[in-house]
């Protein structure tokens, strides 16, 4: 099988001697790798779940944009909160709109990935716009089994598909990718070796996109807020200047910084209303508003 092609009954090659039928798993690289993926797969919070079941796209990422305070109403009102559920993602999808937005033109005939691509939202979204395949890569067996399950029950199994790997060594062969991004997803691991890989598997002039939250150098170290999201998150949020400098070192250039910021900010304000709240809420809310913690787009082409 090649790396273009599809097989939804695994998550993965089978090794030589083994099951094809039988997922293939293999094992984390680091004990920390193992942390992770122990952490998504047991991760089942309502937030994530609750919001994909409004239409059938579930996300791991935030909201962008104006809240829609006409179609909220009132509190009063018995279908607020189904209402602000939904409202919420409205703006998830907004965000990931946004990120294809800046992948630039894509056709049907190539292929995209999505590093740390969780339950496979935006794959789907990318699939749905540009009717190319999309490979996912994630940690987490749960994730995966559920993202693969998801687009058989959409009909483009043989489009989409997530599969257990490391983001830092995925199976795909070099410059296969027209376009990959990170969603929140880099900051649990190295930026040289992420980029690196993500420069391995792009062709020349493919796009490379992420949205992440980056801790502000200007604000001199990270806040009590950002080490916050650290411990919550299990995760290690790098500075802006960090995702430029290693972009810089990886062929990877930049064509748009985007500080989504502002935009994104709405997003928690409401969320910290909602009876899906998970007590993370006051420190993204707090960080961005002193500044120290940002939400940045960067767009950045293979040369």
């Amino acid at each position: 099988m090649t790396s273009t092609e599809f097989d939804t009954t695994t998550t993965g090659p089978a090794p030589t001697g083994t099951d094809a039928a039988t997922p293939f798993v293999p094992a984390p690289a680091t004990a920390y790798q193992g942390d992770i993926a122990r952490y998504w797969n047991n991760e089942a919070r309502p937030v994530n779940l609750r919001l994909g079941d409004v239409d059938g796209l579930y996300h791991h990422h935030y909201g962008i944009g104006e809240v829609d305070h006409a179609a909220l109403g009132t509190p009063e009102d018995g279908a607020y909160e189904k209402k602000l559920i939904a409202e919420l993602h409205r703006l998830e999808s907004a965000q990931a709109e946004v990120l294809l937005d800046h992948l630039g033109p894509i056709a049907p005939g190539d292929t995209l990935m999505d590093a740390g691509c969780g339950r496979g939202g935006s794959m789907v979204m990318a699939h749905q716009r540009f009717g190319c395949k999309v490979e996912g890569v994630t940690l987490s067996t749960t994730q995966a089994e559920f993202g693969n399950r998801r687009a058989r029950e959409l009909g483009i199994a043989d489009h989409v598909r997530s599969r257990v790997c490391n983001m830092l060594d995925t199976p795909f062969a070099g410059g296969l990718m027209s376009g990959s991004w990170n969603n929140e997803s880099s900051m649990y691991v190295d930026l040289h070796d992420l980029f690196a890989e993500h420069a391995r598997v792009l062709k020349v002039g493919g796009r490379y996109v992420t949205v992440t939250g980056c801790w502000n150098p200007r604000y001199g170290q990270p806040s009590k807020w950002v080490s916050q999201i650290n411990a919550h998150f299990e995760c290690n949020i790098h500075s802006r200047r960090e995702y430029l400098r290693a972009m810089a070192d990886n062929r990877l250039v930049p064509q748009a910084v985007i500080d989504l910021t502002p935009d994104t900010l709405p997003y928690w304000e409401l969320r910290a209303t909602s009876s899906l709240v998970t007590g993370i809420e006051e420190a993204f809310i707090e960080s961005y508003k002193d500044g120290s913690f940002q939400y940045v787009l960067i767009a950045a082409d293979r040369v």
